[in-house]
């Protein structure tokens, strides 16, 4: 299988596990995907959060995606429980839909390696 059969199917599968388990079915989105990782991420799962807060769990998610790949590097956790990343390199400019590749490519890893799916 090609890879990027293999990244399509594995990505649908995330997808529909996803959007069955949080959304009641609806399709989730992929920013709504990247959430739902960094609530993973902070283990703090059964609470409320403020705009500011829902843009930190979204950049928790994309360093903790992105750092198997170079990106980012774990730096420590902090007294409220949020962790902290260190940028190691820049990203590179991408148009937009490699932007959607790289972070499909990161998620189903990610889930991979969570064994959320094979």
């Amino acid at each position: 299988m090609a890879r990027d059969e293999q990244l399509k199917e594995r990505w649908d599968l995330v997808v529909e596990k996803l959007s069955t388990q949080f959304a009641d079915g609806d399709v989730l989105d992929l920013d709504s995907i990247i959430y739902l990782i960094g609530v993973q991420e902070l283990g703090q799962i059964h609470r409320d959060y403020k705009k500011d807060h829902k843009l930190d769990l979204i950049h928790i998610a994309i360093c903790k995606l992105l750092e198997p790949y170079g990106f980012y590097e774990f730096d420590f956790v902090d007294d409220e429980g949020w962790p902290h990343y260190k940028v190691k390199a820049q990203l590179p400019h991408l148009k937009a839909g490699e932007q959607s590749v790289l972070m499909k490519e990161a998620i189903v890893n990610y889930f991979v390696e969570t064994d959320y799916i094979e």
